[in-house]
C-alpha cells in the first residue's frame, strides 16, 4: 500500500514556567481533560521510571468528519527538555516535544510530527485533501496551544506552524 509521508511543526509561546507546561505535556493520559480534540487516551503498557516504553493509544478528532487513533511509545524522556515517541496504528512516523526558557516565564514548546498515513482513503484522496489534512491538523494544534494556556491560567504569546 502506499503512503504519504507529513511533516508538521507547530511551536507554542506560553507565558508560563517550563516545569508546568512540560508536567501538563508529560501527562498526556489527563490531555482528554483539558484539549478537546484528544477524546481518548488508553494506557497500553507500563513504561520505566521516568516513561519511556510507555505506551497509550490515542483518539483524536479534528474538525473534519474522521477520528486517528495510534498508539504512541515513548522512546526518549529528557525532563524539561525533550519528549519522544514512536507511532503506530492510523498513522505511522515520530512525534517530539521540545522546550526552551528563556530563564524567565517565557516557555517555547515544539511539536514537531513526521507520520505516514495509514488509511487506505486518506492515501487515496492525499493528492487532493493534503492541504485540507494540513489545515485540519493545524487548527488540532491551534487548539492545543490555547487549551494548555487555558489550563495552565497563563497567556498563550504565539503560534508558528509549518
Amino acid at each position: 500500500m502506499r503512503t504519504v509521508e507529513y511533516r508538521f511543526s507547530t511551536i507554542w509561546r506560553i507565558d508560563a514556567p517550563v516545569q508546568d507546561v512540560w508536567a501538563a505535556i508529560q501527562d498526556s493520559a489527563r490531555w482528554p481533560e483539558w484539549w478537546h480534540n484528544v477524546e481518548r487516551v488508553d494506557q497500553l503498557e507500563a513504561g520505566s521510571d521516568q516513561g519511556v516504553g510507555l505506551v497509550q493509544r490515542y483518539t483524536w478528532k479534528g474538525r473534519l468528519p474522521y477520528r486517528l487513533v495510534f498508539d504512541m511509545r515513548v522512546t526518549r524522556v529528557d525532563p524539561l527538555v525533550a519528549l519522544e515517541g514512536e507511532a503506530s496504528g492510523d498513522v505511522e512516523g515520530a512525534g517530539r516535544w521540545s522546550f526552551s526558557t528563556d530563564g524567565r516565564n517565557l516557555t517555547v514548546v515544539r511539536y514537531d510530527w513526521c507520520v505516514h498515513t495509514k488509511r487506505a482513503w486518506m492515501n487515496a484522496l492525499a493528492p487532493l485533501l493534503r492541504p485540507v489534512f494540513q489545515w485540519n491538523h493545524d487548527a488540532v494544534m491551534r487548539e492545543g496551544g490555547a487549551a494548555l494556556a487555558r489550563r495552565l491560567d497563563a497567556r498563550l504569546l504565539g503560534i508558528e506552524q509549518g
